[in-house]
């Protein structure tokens, strides 16, 4: 990976000065003024570019300043022509790959993320890395790419590289979370299962904040959870799971209640509580519950928000004598023979908000 010496840029540049005093006196007098002559001051640093026995430091420091006085002239298109019209003419110049990620820029800065895409791909593809400043430009490239790709297959493809180049750059708990849910949506679920496991073995993934994955910890601790369970409880119709459900109850049997209930995030919650909170876990006999008393259900079941929840409006229990059992189809596709069956997931306490 090359390093940019800002030492030895600056000698080059000041030994350049003093060969074109005349040149820089006078874009020196034109930046104190105004910036609208600012495309004279390009063509007089273009003509710079010339200058016999130019280091390829100074060079850089040319390119770079012409760069930015187009950026900040808001002059993306012009920007854009003059680096690939560089790259492509100067084929050895050791710091295209920076170019050509300011010209990656410039698209993402005008909203063709397409394009930009395709610039950051190529470097990568294309250039050896390369440290401008202190910062990896394949590190920049990739940090990118996650932002302005929509491809699950593309994104994966850039967190693996950013896991296995830059683990020290990146939060590595973080990462294989973001991996493992991209190869969720592509329907790679042993990759998934494994990439989650991945991030739970981390230390902190119990207490990691992910922007825009809310409670990471308990979504993945619960698909592992739940892959690594028996899966016995579940029922192949919301029709078979509500009879199941019914006649333990009118048979006076908590040990068949709690054989049927789910052994993962079995939760128990009043209607303003969270049933992922730590609170609402629970693992607890219906025996206790129910001894002596007279436990009845409601005829119909109550439907739940979506097609794939409902509830069951139950009485007479210890404590708080009205309990809704809510009742969820399985959303699993990692096991196909398990997906789309029913499951007795918790319990609502108290009478319906």
């Amino acid at each position: 990976m090359m390093t940019i010496r800002k030492k030895y840029l600056i000698e080059s540049f000041v030994a350049l000065v003093m060969s074109a005093t005349f040149v820089f006196t006078v874009l020196s007098c034109r930046n104190s003024t105004k910036t609208d002559n600012y495309a004279d001051d390009i063509q007089a640093m273009k003509q710079l570019l010339n200058s016999e026995n130019l280091s390829d430091e100074a060079r850089y420091g040319i390119i770079k300043k012409i760069s930015t006085t187009l950026l900040s002239q808001k002059q993306h298109t012009q920007l854009i022509v003059y680096l690939t019209d560089w790259v492509e003419t100067h084929p050895q110049d050791k710091f295209n790959a920076y170019w050509l990620l300011m010209v990656a820029h410039s698209y993402m800065q005008t909203n063709a993320d397409p394009m930009a895409e395709f610039y950051f791909e190529r470097i990568i593809k294309n250039y050896p890395d390369l440290e401008v400043e202190g910062q990896s430009i394949h590190f920049l490239c990739l940090e990118n790419l996650i932002k302005i790709s929509r491809n699950s297959d593309s994104r994966i493809k850039y967190f693996n590289q950013l896991i296995n180049r830059f683990p020290s750059s990146v939060s590595i708990t973080e990462m294989y979370m973001r991996l493992a849910r991209e190869y969720e949506n592509i329907g790679e679920w042993t990759k998934a299962l494994r990439t989650y496991n991945m991030f739970l073995e981390q230390p902190d993934a119990a207490s990691i904040q992910i922007t825009d994955i809310p409670d990471a910890y308990n979504y993945a601790k619960t698909l592992i959870d739940f892959n690594s369970s028996p899966k016995d409880w579940t029922f192949r119709s919301l029709a078979s799971l509500e009879t199941a459900i019914k006649e333990a109850i009118f048979r006076y049997q908590p040990n068949r209640l709690d054989a049927i209930r789910s052994k993962v995030n079995f939760f128990a919650v009043s209607w303003k509580q969270d049933e992922n909170a730590s609170t609402g876990q629970v693992d607890f006999s219906m025996a206790n519950y129910m001894h002596g008393n007279r436990i009845s259900y409601d005829k119909e079941l109550i439907p739940g928000p979506t097609p794939n929840e409902a509830y069951l409006r139950t009485t007479g229990w210890t404590t708080m004598p009205t309990w809704y059992f809510y009742l969820r189809e399985v959303n699993f596709p990692a096991d196909p023979d398990i997906h789309g069956r029913w499951e007795w997931a918790g319990i609502y306490i108290g009478d319906m908000l």
